[in-house]
């Protein structure tokens, strides 16, 4: 991965990050299928196995009867307008849209936009997706009932604006719920304990170091603390989560992880996962 230079001087340059963001994820699109072991068809066969590889990667937090339906207010979203900020290859797209939702979804990279349209062509699923930055929203305010975003807000150059955007466009009542890469998190003491230490002598910054190890031409990281500071400048009520997949919870190489995982049991795995996860889901209310 390159990731080329986000700073000019002592500054950053925010339109130079968004477009090399925007061209990191044309050419690198989420699909959770990380060692490209499956041909890309645009199928309903391909759908179907990369989902797979994400609900299985999301069992320990995300799904109790059907997949999401944990963190997904999917019952409650019939007849609701509903933004989703990052689209990706389209798997919560299509929960959104079954659910009965008034759905749009929007994201930074064509790549992303295009395919999930493919996927709304393929599964007859009806929705507005469109190339949009969510650094500048195109919706009136009061507009909408949800807003879902999954991993994707850290990786802009505003996130904080991307927030007020969405309380913005939210109508009084309505709710976010919205996730982003823990600061706390294992992947971040790695990075901390493994890159850090020796990169800060070559005038490395931290997050420059959290950036090369994770996917996206940038990531930022946020505690528990930061992001409930933040959303509770705009909204009124909110609750942050911690979440993590099996990596989090055992931090080994992944032709080791896997047998070792055997071994321990689901539950124990789940708490493990979960307490030093890379993840935190904020859930957050309009008045």
């Amino acid at each position: 991965m390159k990731y080329g230079n986000k700073r000019k001087g002592d500054e950053f340059n925010f339109d130079e990050i968004q477009k090399n963001n925007a061209a990191w994820w044309n050419k690198n699109p989420m699909s959770y299928d990380w060692k490209n072991k499956v041909k890309n068809s645009l199928s309903n066969e391909w759908f179907d196995e990369i989902d797979q590889k994400e609900i299985y990667g999301h069992r320990l937090f995300a799904h109790d009867l059907e997949p999401y339906d944990k963190i997904i207010p999917i019952s409650d979203l019939r007849g609701k307008k509903v933004l989703e900020i990052g689209c990706g290859m389209g798997l919560h797209s299509e929960i959104l849209a079954k659910s009965g939702a008034d759905l749009v979804s929007i994201d930074i990279s064509k790549t992303s936009v295009d395919t999930t349209k493919k996927r709304f062509e393929l599964k007859k699923l009806n929705g507005k997706i469109l190339e949009c930055d969510a650094v500048d929203l195109p919706f009136e305010d009061n507009y909408f009932d949800f807003v879902w975003s999954w991993g994707v807000i850290h990786h802009s150059a505003k996130t904080i604006k991307i927030i007020k955007n969405i309380h913005r466009v939210l109508k009084p009542g309505g709710q976010t719920r919205v996730m982003v890469y823990n600061l706390n998190g294992m992947p971040a003491y790695i990075t901390l304990t493994t890159s850090y230490i020796f990169n800060f002598w070559l005038g490395k910054s931290y997050d420059e170091c959290l950036w090369k190890n994770n996917d996206g031409y940038m990531a930022r990281h946020y505690s528990k603390d930061m992001l409930n500071d933040i959303f509770a400048t705009f909204f009124n009520k909110c609750s942050v989560k911690t979440f993590g997949q099996d990596s989090d919870g055992v931090p080994l190489p992944r032709y080791l992880r896997k047998y070792i995982i055997k071994l321990i049991r689901e539950k124990r795995l789940e708490k493990l996962s979960n307490s030093r996860g890379s993840m935190l889901f904020v859930i957050a209310d309009k008045s």
